[in-house]
């Protein structure tokens, strides 16, 4: 029943409708190479055949699978035979042509370059993945699409009417119902249907009457299994994982279990769907869900041992879990990693991270580790990244399932970690020049690395937070909140309150919006910048319509003092904006109490002389009434907000001893000779106090060679102060 003519041939109008240009160019016998691409049953062959049927041209058939190089060479000779001697041109058709290897493909490759044979293929893989590049180029393909029911249906009375092909000269019945089954479970195959036919006509005797009735009994015993397209190293393999992998990711359970049904009914190793799952556990579940990739390999496992048909439960446990599971492709973050280390091939281990065990004592390896098992949590802030990639981040984690909880943990360390690199804290040389605006960025993460700031600072936050006893309903507002350290926090706590922040100068505010954008609008905190003694001005300007009703229940601040010139105004203005009922709490370091330079060194030498004028600088600098950042003490904050309204004031002193790196360049700020005039350096202050420049020079040599680039102990006295607004 192969169509001889077009005008037999049924389906595929697209391409050979009236008008269409394979059409046109079959019947003006005007055909250049061409490559039909489509699933099998569909019509290649009979194409091919008919236009061997209708061209002039002299017609050669091969099948890839039968044929190899010495059968395209005995056809490459009668082509030029027949173009040499009657001038006639030869259709090569190629049956399956993709199975042909890259050596036959090459073989052939430059006769239809010449024209000696013009190229014919079938295929039912993809020919611009399966069949040579070249061959592809210099063809025409045409992709013919699987036939519909209605195409099945005619192709059926067509052969049951024809009577020298077909079954035209007997009585067939075919039932509605019969029809039906066959063109529903042929899917599209030609071949199918019509071997099924075959089938139910010879195998059914004829009635009383002749006739041959096919019912659909008849029919379901002539085709019981569906034909489903399905080949297992070709397109409709890679489109059917594609869309089961897609189905899971889209937590599609149906769907899902729609297209492992199809890959299972269809032969695929099973194998090879749990490899495909394990893979899906990993990417696309990952940490939302850190059960997902133990469950798919248990039942992997479970799968060995019982094999198929009963493994089927395991896999549709798998496919189920996974469709369901929340999800998350945050390891993706490893080629993030991978491209950053393609970039930065050069980078070297960091020196506290290198191996101790050969050559710690000749190079010092290993030293500045911070063991984490040492510290509160198990966990310091410690830098592992190699100095060029210091602060980058690759890891994001996700919002859902379990990961959620890890979002959370990264993100509430990373934000002590951010805000120990990005500010200054009270430090000897910070009490003597201003620090260097925009330091190397590995410097400050060193710097907070070895120091554990990143610790000190998560352990200040929760510390406040205790204090401050934030609810989900409560206005807070933070004080001073350049970094985001308690920002950030407040934000998750007072869920379904809301979060102002206040910041000294307007490049930390930006900075803060910045880092705010990600929120949604409604979680965002509302930052304000300038003078904190304005604030009840600034807050109206932010809320016009509620700024004077608007009261915070928490206010809560750190290091906010040393920054201030008129401690009172800003401490009244506070008290204004705080419910009667609210609550104050401020963490405050006392640079007063910090360590001075010359208790971090041996002096022995230096002069007595110059030892003593050193000391006798410091000790002007630590106790200059005029200075806001020493001028004050932790006895004096009581007084100072009971005198400005608030009440049940409480204080607590803690003292602090740990490792604070100091970088070469902060050491160099503390005897720069054009430092900022507001706040003069160390060497500039000796100068002050009758020390030349050369006994500056030698002093400097000593901080040199003991200080840079260096660990010392440091103490750190913080003081945490809550109050109640005064009634």
């Amino acid at each position: 029943m192969r169509p001889r003519t077009l005008d037999e041939f049924i389906g595929q109008e697209h391409i050979i409708g009236p008008g269409r240009l394979l059409r046109r160019a079959i019947q003006a016998d005007q055909l250049s190479s061409l490559i039909f691409y489509g699933p099998p049953g569909v019509g290649k062959t009979t194409l091919a055949r008919i236009i061997a049927n209708t061209t002039h041209a002299h017609f050669i058939a091969l099948n890839a699978v039968l044929s190899g190089v010495k059968d395209i060479r005995e056809a490459i000779e009668v082509a030029q035979e027949r173009r040499g001697m009657y001038g006639q041109k030869t259709i090569l058709f190629i049956d399956e042509v993709h199975r042909f290897n890259k050596a036959q493909q090459d073989a052939l490759l430059p006769h239809v370059e010449n024209g000696t044979v013009i190229l014919i293929g079938a295929t039912t893989e993809n020919p611009y993945f399966e069949v040579n590049k070249a061959l592809v180029s210099r063809s025409r393909i045409f992709q013919l699409q699987r036939l519909n029911e209605d195409h099945l249906r005619a192709i059926v009375w067509q052969a049951l009417s024809d009577e020298e092909r077909g079954y035209g000269r007997l009585k067939v019945n075919l039932e509605p119902e019969a029809l039906d089954h066959l063109v529903n479970v042929a899917n599209g195959d030609a071949r199918a249907v019509l071997n099924a036919l075959e089938l139910a006509v010879e195998t059914t005797p004829p009635d009383e009457y002749g006739v041959i009735n096919i019912t659909i009994d008849v029919a379901e015993e002539s085709i019981q299994r569906r034909a489903v397209l399905y080949d297992k190293d070709g397109d409709a393999h890679f489109d059917t994982i594609s869309a089961f992998i897609k189905s899971l990711r889209g937590s599609d359970p149906d769907a899902a279990l729609y297209w492992l049904a199809k890959m299972v009914y269809a032969g695929e190793d099973p194998r090879f769907i749990f490899r495909r799952m394990l893979i899906f556990a990993a990417e696309d579940v990952g940490l939302a869900d850190p059960q997902a990739l133990p469950v798919v390999a248990a039942a992997a496992q479970a799968f060995d041992y019982v094999g198929l048909p009963e493994g089927r439960f395991h896999l549709a446990e798998a496919c189920l879990y996974l469709a369901t599971a929340p999800k998350s492709n945050s390891t993706m973050a490893f080629f993030d990693a991978l491209s950053a280390v393609e970039k930065e091939r050069e980078a070297d281990v960091p020196n506290h991270l290198r191996d101790a065990s050969r050559d710690a004592e000749d190079f010092g390896h290993g030293a500045g580790y911070l063991y984490p098992h040492a510290y509160r949590d198990h966990w310091v802030a410690q830098q592992y990244l190699p100095r060029q990639l210091q602060g980058r981040v690759f890891y994001q984690p996700s919002d859902q399932g379990y990961e959620a909880a890890i979002r959370q943990q990264v993100a509430r360390r990373r934000e002590e970690q951010l805000a120990a690199m990005l500010e200054a804290e009270a430090a000897p040389g910070e009490l003597m020049a201003r620090p260097q605006k925009g330091p190397p960025t590995y410097n400050r993460w060193l710097q907070r690395t070895l120091s554990s700031a990143g610790q000190r600072l998560g352990q200040v936050r929760d510390r406040i937070f205790a204090l401050a006893q934030v609810q989900r309903h409560h206005l807070v507002l933070d004080l001073n909140a350049g970094t985001g350290l308690l920002t950030w926090e407040a934000v998750r706590r007072a869920s379904a309150g809301g979060v102002w922040a206040w910041t000294a100068t307007p490049a930390e505010a930006e900075a803060l919006q910045e880092q705010a954008a990600n929120l949604d609008p409604l979680e965002r905190p509302v930052v304000l910048s300038g003078n904190l003694a304005d604030l009840p001005r600034l807050i109206l300007q932010a809320a016009p319509s509620e700024g004077q009703a608007l009261r915070f229940d928490v206010v809560i601040g750190r290091n906010l003092l040393t920054r201030l010139p008129d401690r009172p105004a800003a401490v009244r203005a506070i008290r204004q904006v705080l419910h009667p009922e609210g609550r104050l709490v401020l963490a405050e370091i006392v640079p007063r109490r910090s360590p001075r330079p010359s208790e971090l060194v041996e002096l022995a030498s230096l002069s007595p002389r110059l030892v003593e004028r050193l000391k006798e600088t410091e000790a002007a600098v630590y106790t200059n009434p005029d200075d806001p950042m020493v001028n004050w003490d932790a006895a004096d904050l009581p007084a100072l907000l009971e005198q400005n309204g608030f009440a049940h004031v409480e204080l607590e002193i803690e003292e602090e001893e740990s490792e604070r790196y100091l970088p070469a360049d902060q050491i160099a700020r503390w005897f720069r000779l054009d430092a900022d005039p507001d706040r003069p350096s160390l060497a500039q202050r000796l100068m002050e106090h009758g020390v030349s420049a050369e006994e500056v020079a030698q002093i400097r040599q000593v901080f040199d060679r003991q200080l840079a680039n260096q660990s010392v102990g440091w103490r750190t006295t913080t003081v945490y102060v809550s109050a109640r607004a005064g009634q």
